[in-house]
C-alpha cells in the first residue's frame, strides 16, 4: 500500500471509529504499531491534528474533521451507481477497491446526501464473473499495466481454437460479458477476445514495446467506424473479430 492512501486509511478509520489504538490502527492497516507512530506524527506536522498518544490511544480533534465533499444529488447518484456497478461485475480486488471508495465519499458526506446514495433509484443486479473470468480480468489488468505480453488459447464463435500472443491494451464491460482488446501478434492487427472464451492464458514475463500503430489510442481509432457502422457493435465484434 502506497504511504498516501494509508494516511488517507488512517484519517477515515479515526473519523469512523473514534478513539483507537496505535495496535488496532496498525491492524486494521497490516502495518507495525511503529509505522502509526511515524504516520500519526506526519498527520500532525501537516496540519491534520491527531489527539492522543502512544499506549492509550489516538482520536481526531473536531477542528480536525475534513469538510464535507461538494456534490449534488445527481453527482452522489452517479458515483453511487458506478461504484455498484464495479462490485457487481468485476474481479475480486477492483470490487473491493469500489466498495472501500464509496465508503470513504459516503464518510465525507453531510447526512442528507448521505441518504441519497442508500435511497437511489438506480440500482445493479450483483452479478460477479465466474472464478475462471474473475482470474483472468485480475491477470489482464496486470499485464495492462505492466506492459506484458499474453499467450492464449481461445475459442472463436464457430468454436475453433487457435493460439495467440497478443498486446493487451484493454478490458472492455458490454453489459453482459468483459472482452479483452488486444494487437493479435498472429493476425498482425487489433482484436478482442472474450473473456469467457478464453480457454487459457498466461502473462508472459516479456514486455512489449510501445510502438505507433500498435497502442491503446490506435486500436480505438481502428475500432471507431466498426462502432458506426455495426449494430449492434458488440454481438458483431465479440463473435467476429477475434478470427
Amino acid at each position: 500500500m502506497r504511504k498516501t492512501d494509508r494516511l488517507f486509511q488512517l484519517i477515515e478509520l479515526l473519523r469512523r471509529q473514534g478513539v483507537c489504538t496505535a495496535a488496532e490502527l496498525a491492524r486494521e492497516l497490516g502495518v507495525s504499531e511503529r509505522t502509526i507512530y511515524r504516520d500519526v506524527a506526519e498527520l500532525n506536522r501537516s496540519g491534520v491534528p491527531v489527539a492522543g498518544e502512544a499506549g492509550v490511544g489516538y482520536t481526531l480533534r473536531r477542528s480536525g474533521h475534513l469538510p464535507p465533499i461538494s456534490f449534488t444529488t445527481e453527482e452522489v447518484a452517479a458515483l453511487a451507481l458506478g461504484s455498484r456497478l464495479v462490485e457487481a461485475w468485476a474481479d475480486g480486488p477492483a470490487a473491493e477497491a469500489a466498495e472501500s471508495a464509496l465508503r470513504r465519499i459516503e464518510s465525507a458526506l453531510p447526512p442528507e446526501l448521505r441518504r441519497q446514495i442508500a435511497e437511489a433509484p438506480l440500482s445493479v443486479l450483483h452479478r460477479r464473473p465466474g472464478e475462471r473470468a474473475a482470474r483472468r480480468l485480475s491477470d489482464f489488468r496486470r499485464a495492462i499495466d505492466e506492459r506484458r505480453y499474453i499467450a492464449l488459447t481461445y475459442r472463436d464463435g464457430d468454436g475453433s481454437l487457435t493460439s495467440r500472443r497478443v498486446r493487451p491494451l484493454l478490458l472492455c464491460f458490454w453489459g453482459w460479458s468483459w472482452t479483452l482488446l488486444a494487437w493479435c501478434e498472429l493476425r498482425r492487427d487489433f482484436r478482442e477476445f472474450r473473456l469467457d472464451r478464453v480457454e487459457d492464458a498466461e502473462v508472459l514475463a516479456k514486455r512489449f514495446p510501445r510502438e505507433p500503430g500498435r497502442e491503446r489510442d490506435d486500436f480505438l481509432r481502428w475500432l471507431a467506424p466498426l462502432e458506426e457502422a455495426a449494430a449492434p457493435l458488440p454481438e458483431v465484434v465479440a463473435q467476429g473479430a477475434s478470427k
